[in-house]
């Protein structure tokens, strides 16, 4: 059975779990879930360690960050089965997920050594001549971490990683469907010298989640999953810092002026049914100027076509199951509505278990589920459109705003999406898909408040704190 970790020491429980492969339903590995008093250490210890956590020099923050980016490098392979055996995803994404999970801890590491503050000089008002400001941002307190299963490492890592670089202690949950992976960054975690108690991975099932979050000795609280159980969080905790990446509907516009249709397809084709769409800037609607639409619809169906499905352990397959049976179901579902509806189903729309075949749709109502709302699944709509602004206007016709690709290699045509399109990120020239780890990444409107990426979560875990110095000669 893999141990958990309570103040950075394995520890189990009799309540055991059983992880299943998502692709043949396999029992993969075992966990346990945490007591409610080993839950209660975890969080008593983070409260406890937080001085010390936060005096932490930036060079011992930083080592034990550089230490996880090498061990994750050199587990790689191993690490990378470990994902695709819990997630289902293929190995050529899980060996993907390996590689920016190293980069990210590598990312922090570099953001510990140069998180410095800043000076502020007071004397512009003669009022205070002689003083000046010293601005630097100290951890609010310990981090409560909830991550989802679509990126079952990387995406805990975008938790633990900013916490340990600011010295905040943090205490996380992962996805009771895919723990196993937060597990493993736990023995490596366990590796480094950080200090007892600055963090724990605490598998815990989801209706025992809401005690973690009202617990005021954590008064940071960061999630990553579903919209309705994110609102519901930040409703419970209206005094707590919290930041909340829902998810979305991934929007394309592909312009009157762009000219490399085949690229568009393939990179559309790729990124609407990797993780087999189980991300939340997975391509998901496609808006096609008229002057392209019949050109890209061809070479779009042939491309999501050529996609290879089936068995993930397998390195050529691109797209593996969903993560569980019943996700597949309601995807199912949400295609059957839409036809039924009078959308034209143009390839896929078969399920076998857990596994969606890709599907491309076209002449979608825009009420339609697949549209209005976030598939989370191999699904893709096409839309005609008679204008680029037309296409801006159907991308800001959604509850949603995470990203947004813009096809043009206009400049002004690039400028004019950044500014109009409601979206926490634009890729000119590119799907939605896109993200470095170390840029910020968030949404507005119903895809969440916050940003991701190292600097930027490492500032909504801390707060400025001012420090004036007086009778000095400037």
């Amino acid at each position: 059975m893999t141990p958990f970790f309570i103040a950075g020491r394995p520890a189990s429980s009799d309540d055991a779990v059983e992880i299943r492969h998502p692709f043949d339903g396999r029992i993969v590995g075992t966990t346990s879930n945490a007591t409610p008093e080993q839950v209660e250490a975890a969080v008593a210890a983070a409260a406890a360690v937080a001085r010390e956590a936060a005096a932490l020099p930036a060079s011992a923050r930083a080592a034990a960050l550089d230490h996880v980016s090498a061990r994750l490098k050199e587990r790689a392979d191993e690490v990378a089965r470990l994902i695709t055996a819990e997630n289902g995803k293929p190995m050529k994404w899980s060996r993907g997920e390996v590689a920016r999970a190293v980069s990210t801890f590598r990312w922090a590491a570099e953001e510990a050594r140069r998180f410095s503050g800043a000076v502020q000089r007071l004397d512009t008002d003669p009022a205070a001549t002689g003083r000046i400001a010293l601005v630097k941002r100290v951890p609010r307190g310990p981090v409560l971490g909830i991550a989802p299963f679509n990126f079952p490492l990387n995406l805990v890592a975008h938790k633990v990683a900013p916490a340990i670089a600011v010295g905040a202690p943090i205490v996380l949950k992962p996805a009771p469907a895919t723990p196993l992976s937060a597990l493993l960054l736990g023995e490596i975690l366990a590796e480094t010298d950080l200090p007892e108690g600055m963090w724990s991975v605490v598998p815990l099932p989801n209706d025992r989640a809401p005690g973690l979050v009202a617990d005021p000795r954590l008064p940071v609280v960061s999630f990553t999953g579903s919209g309705p159980v994110g609102w519901q969080i930040r409703d419970a905790v209206p005094r707590k810092h919290v930041t909340l990446e829902l998810g979305g509907n991934a929007a394309v516009v592909v312009c009157e002026d762009w000219d490399d249709l085949e690229w568009a397809a393939g990179r559309i084709a790729t990124f609407s049914n990797y993780q087999a769409g189980q991300s939340c800037i997975a391509v998901q609607r496609v808006y096609v100027h008229d002057r392209h639409f019949d050109a890209l619809a061809d070479r779009l169906v042939a491309a999501v076509e050529a996609q290879r499905t089936g068995d993930p352990g397998d390195e050529a397959t691109d797209v593996g199951p969903l993560i569980s049976e019943d996700a597949a179901r309601r995807v199912e579902a949400w295609v059957g509505e839409a036809v039924s509806a009078g959308a034209k189903l143009l390839t896929g729309g078969a399920r076998d278990g857990s596994a969606y075949a890709p599907t491309v749709l076209a002449d979608v109502p825009a009420d339609a589920k697949v549209v209005a709302e976030e598939v989370f699944g191999p699904v893709l709509v096409l839309a005609r459109i008679g204008s680029d602004e037309e296409g801006f206007a159907a991308v800001n016709a959604s509850q949603y705003g995470l990203q947004a690709g813009v096809f043009t290699r206009r400049l002004d045509r690039a400028f004019e999406a950044h500014r109009v399109l409601d979206v926490g990120g634009v890729v000119v020239g590119d799907v939605p898909s896109y993200r470095a780890d170390q840029m910020p990444y968030g949404g507005a409107k119903a895809s969440g408040v916050g940003r991701e990426g190292l600097a930027s979560a490492m500032a909504d875990y801390t707060e400025e704190r001012v420090m004036v110095l007086t009778g000095l000669v400037l």
